[in-house]
């Protein structure tokens, strides 16, 4: 027997499959639909999901980046004040070492706060400028031109 078969598959993934067998002229249509479809719920659940999971990571991503503003600065103040300890005063060393301590244990949190990281990266770039303060004071007393 001579069949001829006929597959048509649409946009929404739709199979319609004919047969015809030609000496009989008998045809007979099978419509396969796909079962593995998401219902609305299922992809509003997704999409809320998708968002959260968004959120999430700009927030982890936040926390990434301010960590790295804070190592950047720690290492900026304690090349600092490797170079210029000796030519400032106790009390300036100690402000820049508490703040960088400060600025450590912030960032060292399990969760740090980002605003505590913020406020704190303020605190040491505060004390770090004291060095050229400092530096400025005692050259202008030295220079008495100025």
């Amino acid at each position: 027997p001579q069949i001829e078969v006929t597959f048509d598959i649409d946009a929404n993934g739709i199979v319609n499959v004919s047969a015809k067998d030609k000496a009989t002229n008998k045809e007979q249509t099978v419509t396969i639909q796909g079962s593995g479809g998401l219902s609305d719920a299922d992809i509003e659940k997704m999409v809320r999901e998708a968002a959260d999971m968004a959120a999430r990571d700009k927030a982890k991503k936040e926390v990434i980046e301010l960590k790295n503003d804070a190592d950047s600065n720690i290492y900026s103040s304690e090349r600092s004040l490797k170079e210029h300890k000796e030519n400032i005063s106790a009390e300036c060393v100690k402000g820049i070492e508490d703040a960088m301590l400060a600025l450590r244990t912030a960032i060292d949190a399990e969760e740090p706060n980002p605003e505590d990281v913020k406020a704190k990266i303020a605190d040491l770039q505060t004390a770090t400028m004291k060095i050229g303060q400092e530096l400025q004071g005692k050259a202008g007393a030295a220079d008495p031109k100025t």
